[in-house]
């Protein structure tokens, strides 16, 4: 739980929006995780929890998207790619393939090799 946290705390709040770099599969999933499950517990609270799931998935647009991106990086591919998530069911699940795969083990055009988020 401890490393789900400091995942979470390095995606939103120190790479709010660093579409730079890449970023390992743990750090994605673990804050994807984090953002679902914050979502899903803010929307069991009725109408008054759709308007809070509202405003938190506002809140995490940009981290999320820019995770997303550094992801694709560690894969070599550009993060534009998210784009194809516009196209209906085909779009998202090449992107789950993608984010699923394994990262380059070594330097690609988007930088070295991530390391993993340190557990304080």
């Amino acid at each position: 739980m401890n490393e789900i946290i400091a995942v979470a705390k390095h995606v939103f709040l120190k790479n709010y929006v660093n579409f730079e770099g890449r970023a390992t599969r743990k750090e994605f999933w673990y804050a994807f995780l984090f953002n679902f499950v914050i979502g899903f517990v803010l929307g069991l609270f009725g109408r008054v929890g759709t308007i809070l799931s509202a405003i938190w998935s506002l809140a995490v647009l940009l981290p999320m998207l820019s995770v997303g991106a550094r992801r694709l990086h560690d894969i070599n591919k550009s993060g534009w790619f998210q784009l194809l998530a516009l196209i209906p069911l085909v779009g998202i699940i090449l992107l789950i393939v993608w984010w699923a795969q394994e990262g380059e083990k070594n330097e690609n055009q988007y930088g070295p090799v991530p390391e993993e988020v340190k557990v304080e």
